[in-house]
């Protein structure tokens, strides 16, 4: 919730000089992505945290993406477990269409969506698939495209593993490391490289976060 907190304290600073330089946030939308600048609405209770997860409130647990994410990553052969686990992990910060089309006005190359993904690693991971059609832009009011595009971006570091590893870590483990630092950062620690502090904390994170995106997973079952 810290990592939370100080990305809502960081958008409003933000939004507050964009607005005095004439920076008037645009856009609309639903979901996962950003319009102007909205004042925060007062916090609900928090939802019932799945064994040893964090207390989020309803509308940022991605649980309520269960249904969604068993169907993406069975499509794209990946372990639906992992893929909500790196849901928690990305959960730190609002995913609603204003409060990120605001931060985007902001930062244009900010990530997009409930999974946080980047247009450069969008426009890769959509060719070829039924979403190819699909812009960028669509991820803030389409969750489950962006989980979509979340799955088979794991897919596709998942044929860039190499084919033996010292063992340091599981696969589901490299392909969240590889999530959130790339290819080549990803084949690195495979090869037995300590990731960095960054790194470090988001596999950390993803351990912590395991247990209640996997009683989510199975929920949906």
């Amino acid at each position: 919730m810290r990592m939370r907190r100080q990305w809502l304290a960081g958008l409003a600073v933000v939004t507050v000089v964009a607005a005095s330089a004439g920076c008037q946030p645009t856009g609309t939308g639903t979901d996962a992505g950003r319009t102007g600048a909205v004042p925060p609405a007062a916090s609900p209770a928090p939802a019932s945290p799945g064994p040893a997860g964090p207390a989020l409130p309803a509308e940022a647990d991605p649980a309520r993406f269960a249904t969604q994410v068993v169907a993406r990553a069975h499509q794209a052969g990946i372990n639906p477990t992992l893929l909500m686990a790196i849901l928690y992990n990305e959960s730190y910060k609002p995913h609603d269409p204003g409060s990120e089309r605001a931060w985007l006005n902001i930062k244009p190359d900010a990530a997009l969506g409930v999974a946080n993904m980047h247009r450069a690693t969008y426009d890769q991971t959509r060719r070829g698939r039924d979403f190819a059609n699909r812009d960028w832009q669509e991820l803030p009011d389409d969750p489950d495209l962006a989980i979509e595009a979340a799955a088979w971006y794991l897919h596709d570091l998942a044929n860039e593993l190499p084919a033996k590893s010292p063992g340091t870590y599981t696969r589901d483990e490299l392909l969240a490391l590889g999530y959130n630092a790339g290819v080549g950062n990803m084949r690195a620690f495979a090869r037995g490289v300590p990731p960095g502090a960054q790194a470090q904390s988001y596999l950390d994170r993803l351990r912590a976060n395991w247990p209640a995106a996997e009683h989510a997973v199975k929920r949906s079952s």
